[in-house]
């Protein structure tokens, strides 16, 4: 609180997102809600000599379209994406960064896999052409930290800014990274994350974890939580936000916008399958830091990696917690497949539109829950109910573990 009463919490007043179920906010809650997958077989390139040949693909997207031309040789089609969902988001906010004080704002994303399909071509042409083909801007555009930079230059902002690398976690570390800025020195954080690594160069570096889906039916694929389960299918895209302290945004007349971030946890699983144990105390953490208790929670946006002992691992966990079916869960990133560092960032912002209009998505693809996975994941379709708090969990490979906490908004569908 501030010295006059006012909240001075983190609040979410604009999105912006570029996703396989489609570019902007309502075109991608009107796939989630009509359960309109965005999987298909991979376009950007030949995927017939590579075990995975689905993905969910942005499509649509001509970055002459949508990007500055001069900034489309200096960067990476994941650069590309965010740039156009800042953009968006900002618009979203009412927000015109050019009226605000510069080093009050801020940038913080995530980055799993940086300019994947970028440093390709440049390797192309070096191996095949020669080092003087390669071009300067291979030195920046294939940086975790380019999607950060290229915002802050263009809007200005030159507050403290970062980039977190934490795989799928990272969107969520992300987002509450800007909630530290926005207590101390910051009035505005941009923060999210989107990914771009469907190329052929992306696509091998992502298989040597193992944990992809090689099934070639669209519908049987991505089965989190199934006795079918058989991995993950890999996306690309996901969302922006705008962050900004409580009484700026309500001294602007947007009020708490679409949510407020109440409380946060990370945490690091070194084991190579994960323990439930990690998972629960970082939920466990994160509802204590929102200071509410685990029946408060209305809906869980689940991790949903698809792999079955670790879908086992986050099923016992969220159980621990909440109690056998004690809780909604969704997942409807099986409709785009895991976006690593724009997938927990699109799911803050899909989740925040479930808050604003009473509805869980439902998750499309299982059928089946597999033995020990005793969690009320919700099937079929949506189901309509008033929610205040919603929580977002996330795994990133290697260990990393985050869980969001989200309260309900005031703004309302335009």
């Amino acid at each position: 609180m501030s010295a006059s009463g006012t909240p001075t919490g983190a609040v979410v007043t604009g999105l912006g997102i570029v996703a396989p179920t489609g570019i902007g906010v309502e075109e991608h809650w009107g796939a989630v809600l009509a359960g309109k997958s965005g999987i298909t077989r991979i376009t950007r390139f030949d995927p017939s000599d590579y075990p995975v040949r689905l993905a969910g693909e942005v499509t649509g997207f001509r970055s002459e379209e949508r990007v500055p031309g001069r900034l489309i040789p200096q960067t990476d089609r994941w650069t590309h994406m965010a740039l156009y969902a800042a953009e968006v988001a900002l618009a979203d906010a009412g927000v015109d960064p050019a009226e605000l004080p510069e080093y009050e704002m801020a940038v913080v994303t995530a980055s799993s896999s940086g300019g994947t399909e970028f440093g390709q071509h440049e390797m192309e042409r070096l191996y095949t052409k020669g080092p003087s083909w390669v071009g300067a801007y291979q030195s920046i555009a294939w940086f975790y930290a380019a999607t950060t930079g290229q915002i802050s230059i263009r809007h200005g902002m030159r507050g403290p800014c970062g980039v977190v690398c934490a795989e799928q976690a990272g969107g969520l570390d992300a987002v509450a990274q800007a909630r530290r800025l926005l207590r101390s020195q910051s009035r505005l954080v941009v923060t999210g994350g989107t990914d771009g690594s469907l190329c052929p160069y992306g696509l091998v570096a992502q298989l040597s974890n193992r944990l992809l889906s090689e099934v070639d039916d669209v519908t049987r694929a991505y089965l989190p939580f199934d006795v079918d389960a058989s991995g993950y299918v890999p996306g690309e895209g996901g969302a922006i936000l705008i962050t900004e302290r409580a009484d700026v945004a309500r001294e602007r007349g947007v009020g708490t916008g679409y949510g407020v971030i109440l409380g946060y946890a990370a945490g690091f699983d070194q084991s190579d399958r994960g323990r439930p144990p990690v998972l629960a105390s970082t939920i466990r953490r994160a509802l204590d830091d929102a200071r509410i208790t685990p029946d408060e929670v209305d809906v869980v946006f689940a991790d949903a990696i698809g792999d079955p002992q670790l879908d086992l691992v986050e099923a016992r966990a969220i159980t621990e917690v909440f109690g056998p079916r004690g809780v909604p869960v969704t997942a409807p990133k099986t409709l785009t497949g895991r976006l690593y560092g724009g997938g927990a960032s699109l799911d803050v912002a899909t989740a925040l539109l479930a808050l604003r209009d009473g509805v869980v998505p439902h998750t499309v693809g299982p059928t089946r829950l597999a033995p020990g996975c005793d969690i009320d994941l919700v099937l079929g379709q949506p189901r309509e109910r008033r929610m205040n708090t919603a929580l977002v969990l996330a795994r990133g490979y290697g260990g990393f573990t985050a869980a969001l906490v989200l309260g309900r908004g005031d703004r309302t569908a335009s």
